[in-house]
């Protein structure tokens, strides 16, 4: 039996990989060990609850208000120190968390075999978003086997000189993920009825200008009252304390805790518009047929650009402003972007991952890639 470390640290993580594991665990000769690092751990096990996952180890690195320099010497001896302790075969990470270039560090230090999941997303700025743009692109240089969602992102990697050999086209395990999880949900009753906008913004690159961006959406609020939007505000204090005083007061505008992820997969598929300076809820969104306004210059998903179920909005109040404020003034503009194509994937990406974990180990044959 082939031991499999699915590592990661975060809720999105979390809610990504769960059908990896789940793939993982129907594989014959494979066994997922789910290893996390506690880097959000609220959030984080509050997701792992919707899949029924509980972890077979913790790190424990999270600390309050940590620096990232402090989180990454923290990570990477931990990490190693537990994959020889798990007598780890096989290592994967995903994405472009802190988690994810650790754990990839100290396995390839280890000896251990890496694959990359969702791995060649760029945005071409090693700033925007930060510090992710750098987490996923030296991740990629430490891999085994890569695993692009899409044509794009494997384009990227072979445009940095990866071997096509050892990537496959998967697909978003988001996708995955959201609409099985959707499916069985229910929206909560005090939202039942409203014509809903949801709102997510926590990105690290964001909190100098976050503020002015809250009060942007306070505008926006004020000019829809027709709406009902839902911020789950991020626990990170900073983040709180950038966007309270412009919102706790706006009467249409709730700010509350973090839901957990049937909640908010509920939440997107009954909202008229998403606001997000995430990552995930932009396949999130355009896998649920949502459209999507992104509070970012760049994003490292354009596929859903050219799709038009993206929008960026950047992260200038007042181009912020202008964009989310004419989506809703104009319905039919909405109305366009729903129900295009999705370019993320076809609910199985996580399948994919594991025959090709099981093809590098030996146990099958190599799968085929995903074609959008």
């Amino acid at each position: 039996m082939k031991r499999v470390v699915v590592a990661f640290g975060t809720r999105p993580e979390a809610t990504k990989m769960a059908p990896v594991i789940e793939a993982l665990g129907r594989s014959e000769g494979l066994r997922p060990i789910v290893l996390v690092t506690g880097q959000h751990r609220e959030q984080l096990y509050s997701a792992l609850e919707v899949f029924s996952i509980r972890p077979d180890a913790d790190l424990e690195v999270m600390t309050e208000r940590q620096t990232l320099p402090d989180l990454v010497g923290r990570i990477v001896p931990a990490a190693a120190r537990k994959l020889r302790e798990l007598e780890a075969d096989y290592v994967l990470v995903h994405g472009d968390t802190s988690t994810t270039f650790c754990v990839a560090l100290a396995a390839f230090l280890e000896g251990i075999p890496v694959g990359h999941v969702e791995a060649g997303l760029r945005s071409g700025n090693m700033r925007e978003p930060f510090p992710e743009e750098a987490n996923r692109r030296l991740t990629d240089v430490l891999t085994d086997l890569d695993f692009p969602p899409t044509a794009l992102a494997k384009l990227n990697l072979l445009r940095e000189g990866k071997s096509e050999e050892h990537m496959l086209i998967t697909g978003q395990t988001a996708v995955d993920a959201v609409r099985a999880v959707a499916a069985r949900s229910a929206l909560r009753p005090e939202w039942q009825g409203q014509r809903l906008v949801a709102v997510t913004m926590h990105r690290r690159e964001n909190l100098p200008v976050m503020g002015e961006l809250a009060g942007a959406l306070r505008r926006v609020a004020e000019a829809h009252p027709e709406f009902t939007f839902v911020y789950p505000v991020h626990l990170n204090p900073a983040v709180r304390d950038a966007v309270q005083p412009h919102l706790a007061d706006v009467p249409n505008f709730q700010l509350i805790e973090p839901l957990n992820y049937s909640e908010m997969a509920a939440l997107m598929r009954s909202s008229e518009l998403l606001i997000t300076d995430s990552g995930g809820l932009q396949e999130e969104g355009a896998a649920l047929e949502v459209p999507v306004a992104v509070l970012r210059n760049v994003t490292e998903r354009p596929e859903g650009l050219e799709a038009g179920v993206l929008v960026l909005a950047g992260n200038e109040s007042e181009r912020a402003f202008e964009v989310i404020n004419g989506l809703l003034a104009h319905p039919q503009r909405l109305a366009a972007m729903r129900g295009r194509p999705n370019p993320y994937g076809d609910g199985h990406a996580g399948e994919r991952i594991a025959q090709a974990v099981a093809w590098r180990l030996g146990l099958g044959p190599r799968p085929q890639d995903w074609q959008a």
